[in-house]
């Protein structure tokens, strides 16, 4: 569905992120915490809505928050009060399909945040203990022949959180800088929350970095302790106020196809359409691939920049992400 994908800062100086509680690596709390409860339905997601759209009385007092009261929620789901609040708290963990689907439609979810829903509920149902590997970063052989043969549209392989895995010379190029950073810090989150040229790179940087988020967000609800994702979501909550104020949000929306403005400093602007495919026999790894119609400026500067990268350029160094 269209949106707002990862395919794909404004810093203030001295400001510091928000604290977010639950969640500890090595001994030390970070002020971050992708790990969320272990219900099935999130207790701290937005409810959506007000009581007069859904044809409920407004109820006595003043409301803290926006959206819908929880035993709003669990009317408008066909649910009790306390079935709904053990949903939230993990002390229910099996919730039929047609609860998922009824408490979705309270919350007013659409298709992707429905899905995830049902992610979660199943996560919770299979309630696994016991701290993930994280997975391998091994791109298949058959997929790096594929990444040149897609030249020169620009390609590459990401993890399932967004580590960029491996590339074709336009692929790598098309995010200016990254590669001055070492491969193992190569990631388009980190990349679009903390890179000097992303801001200017993106003509919708706002959609790019909201896209990332909620990727990060879906991986957080449906695989909480995975090392790969906790040390990236910690980073990026301590260094970054933007990503800590989206990944207050709880969203969970992404896209595999679109369009992209970019404005690069070596080929300039050019807008691409792009696909995302998930990779079979992979844990979690997607395919990116950017693509113009022959003949046309955009495709020019598609041809450019995989030219540019056989070619020492100038360009002055990034610093690493600190």
């Amino acid at each position: 569905m269209p949106g707002n994908g990862v395919p794909g800062c404004d810093r203030a100086p001295h400001a510091r992120p928000a604290r977010v509680r639950g969640w500890h690596t090595g001994g030390r709390e970070r002020r971050a915490a992708p790990r969320q409860r272990a219900g099935p339905v999130p207790a701290r997601a937005p409810r959506r809505g007000h009581p007069a759209e859904a044809g409920l009385p407004a109820g006595p007092g003043l409301r803290r928050t926006p959206g819908l009261r929880r035993e709003e929620l669990a009317t408008l789901a066909g649910v009790s009060v306390d079935y709904y609040t053990r949903l939230e708290r993990g002390k229910e963990t099996r919730p039929s399909p047609a609860v998922v689907d009824a408490i979705a439609r309270a919350l007013r979810l659409d298709d992707t945040e429905h899905e995830h829903l049902h992610d979660l509920a199943a996560r919770a149902a299979r309630h696994l203990p016991e701290r993930p590997a994280a997975p391998s970063r091994s791109v298949p052989p058959g997929v790096k022949l594929l990444l040149e043969s897609l030249r020169p549209n620009p390609a590459y392989v990401v993890s399932r959180t967004m580590d960029i895995l491996a590339a074709n010379p336009g692929g790598l190029r098309l995010y200016a800088g990254i590669e001055d950073w070492p491969a193992t810090q190569r990631n388009l989150a980190r990349y679009v929350f903390l890179h000097p040229t992303a801001r200017d790179l993106f003509e919708d940087w706002g959609n790019q970095v909201r896209g990332c988020v909620g990727r990060l967000r879906a991986l957080a609800g449906t695989d909480p302790d995975a090392p790969d994702l906790t040390q990236l979501v910690g980073e990026l909550l301590l260094k970054s106020p933007d990503y800590a104020r989206l990944w207050e949000r709880y969203e969970v929306k992404g896209n595999r196809q679109g369009r992209k403005t970019f404005h690069h400093p070596e080929v300039g602007a050019l807008t691409l359409g792009y696909q995302s495919m998930q990779l079979e026999g992979t844990p979690g790894q997607r395919l990116s691939a950017y693509y113009a119609q022959p003949a046309t400026p955009d495709h020019d500067a598609m041809i450019l920049l995989d030219l540019a990268a056989h070619e020492p350029a100038p360009m002055p160094p990034a610093s690493q992400p600190r």
